[in-house]
């Protein structure tokens, strides 16, 4: 299972506290940011995960964080 969420991280660096925290929440999953697309796009890859977790926690953080079908 792919997830693949639009973020508004700013600039590179600004992910990094946000990838630990996911890191932390989703231990055997694929995480990452591609923050060269328009979308500042964060892609989460493996099985058995609540996307609203995910929006939640980016939220919480004073990020946006949307759902992409």
């Amino acid at each position: 299972m792919i997830e693949i969420f639009k973020t508004n991280i700013v600039y590179a660096g600004q992910e990094t506290p946000i990838l630990k925290k996911l890191g932390r929440l989703l231990p055997h999953h694929k995480i990452n940011f591609d923050l060269e697309d328009c979308d500042k796009i964060l892609r989460i890859e493996g099985e058995g995960f609540d996307p609203q977790a995910v929006m939640e926690l980016l939220r919480e953080n004073n990020l946006v964080c949307v759902r992409l079908e």
